[in-house]
């Protein structure tokens, strides 16, 4: 097919399919009621409710959500097919604001005066935990993806051993067990005195992390120094970087929000941490460009974990774009760097739309609980399969080892995301080593 936009008119003469992914963006209003809804000729109509942090201390995750919201309505502007019938689609996304109780009145504004059909959350259990709870109160199938699957089950409610209390609410992504995996992998690449130093917050992440992964690093021969949880919003971190530096930790570890993070890591480096630190890994704040960048020059050699990077060789189920076709056309349509939500909202919309159309009737809850119970289909960011999960309700997925490091020169942007491990998913490229944060 081809053909592109020009001066707001679409001329058939030249579309590749990098420019039909940055042309959806200028495209997209004329194909959406009010940016909402993907029209078909006729049928019923589907809706679906997105949900995800788009501003506030967690607008990174949600930055990407516009641009994939997008491409997902113009896969769905002819109809959506499912149980022999063509729907019409009606995409109802909301913004946290990063507020949990916001993320759960907009569920419920959804479930009972939009009459949505299934909802879909994304990133954080700020975000996810509150939306996942209304719907499970309310009998509306949910799914939803990034965060830790165990701050997901038992951080509401789920106990070890017992059989899941979830019926309608459905997660998919990485655990502590692939993040353990990835740790192991990627720190091994550096030899080092295995001294961890552990910043994990008083949140479900933080939570979830110390009594689950710490003990796992620890069997597996590292040191871990905790100088205990902490509190979201604090500003002097003197007392951790100073047992930090008296234990002579290599080896740094976090999940913490931006703002706590720079806060710490800029005293880190005023009092000498950074020196001996040789590997500084960051979940949750070493995600996305925008908040590496904000560091200045600490913010190069910093390890992050990529839930999707665009070297993942997957495709959209929903859309048919390639990871590297999602990055450029992202990058090309905004003029901002490509980040690793790119491909994790567009995984969510992928699975979601498999369940439907494997439902025996998609506007039947009931049946899209059921076929979500199932599921087993890949997406952008790999397989989703929930008949082989470790609990119910959940299918793990993977987390690649990856480093900020400086962009080579003449490069738009200042950071380049490298990936440096893939213990988790082997069908991912590996592109350089990992080298020494004080390097």
């Amino acid at each position: 097919m081809n053909g592109t936009f020009r001066n707001g008119t679409f001329d058939p003469s030249a579309l590749t399919r990098r420019s039909f992914i940055a042309a959806t963006a200028a495209g997209g209003a004329a194909l959406a009621l009010s940016g909402r809804t993907a029209f078909a000729q006729s049928g019923e109509t589907l809706k679906v409710g997105f949900i995800s942090p788009r501003t506030g201390p967690l607008a990174g995750f949600g930055q990407t959500d516009g641009y994939v919201l997008d491409l997902a309505r113009k896969a769905l502007a002819s109809g959506f097919q499912a149980g022999g019938k063509t729907f019409q689609v009606e995409i109802l996304d909301q913004d946290t604001q990063s507020d949990p109780s916001r993320a759960g009145q907009l569920a419920k504004d959804l479930i009972n005066n939009q009459g949505i059909d299934l909802m879909l959350a994304v990133s954080t259990p700020e975000t996810i935990n509150p939306v996942a709870d209304a719907c499970e109160a309310a009998g509306v199938p949910c799914l939803s993806t990034v965060m830790p699957w165990e701050a997901w089950y038992f951080g509401r409610g789920a106990k070890p051993g017992a059989p899941s209390p979830f019926k309608w609410t459905y997660h998919f992504g990485f655990g502590v067990h692939e993040f353990f995996k990835t740790y192991v992998s990627q720190w091994n690449l550096i030899e080092t005195n295995k001294k961890v130093g552990v910043m994990y917050p008083n949140d479900a992440d933080g939570n979830a992390i110390r009594a689950n992964l710490a003990p796992l690093l620890a069997k597996e021969g590292f040191t871990i120094v905790d100088p205990g949880a902490y509190e979201t919003g604090t500003t002097d971190f003197s007392a951790q970087i100073a047992l930090f530096k008296q234990e002579g930790v290599e080896i740094f570890n976090s999940f913490p929000i931006p703002p706590d993070f720079a806060a710490f890591w800029r005293q880190a480096a005023q009092q000498g941490l950074t020196r001996q630190v040789k590997i500084c890994q960051v979940a949750k704040t070493g995600l996305f460009p925008s908040d590496i960048e904000a560091l200045g020059d600490l913010g190069f050699n910093i390890c992050s974990a990529a839930y999707w990077h665009k070297a993942f060789p997957y495709k959209s189920s929903l859309t048919g774009v390639s990871g590297s076709e999602l990055a450029d056309g992202y990058e090309e349509t905004s003029g901002k760097q490509w980040t690793q939500q790119l491909g994790a909202s567009l995984s969510l919309l992928d699975a979601g739309f498999e369940a439907l159309k494997a439902a025996t009737d998609a506007k039947n809850k009931e049946a899209v609980a059921k076929a979500l119970s199932t599921l087993q289909t890949t997406t952008i960011a790999g397989k989703v399969d929930f008949t082989n999960g470790p609990v119910a309700n959940v299918s793990p997925g993977p987390i690649i080892g990856a480093q900020w490091v400086k962009a080579p020169e003449g490069s738009k942007f200042t950071l380049d995301y490298v990936v440096t491990e893939n213990a988790t998913d082997p069908n991912v490229p590996v592109g350089v080593k990992t080298v020494p944060y004080n390097g």
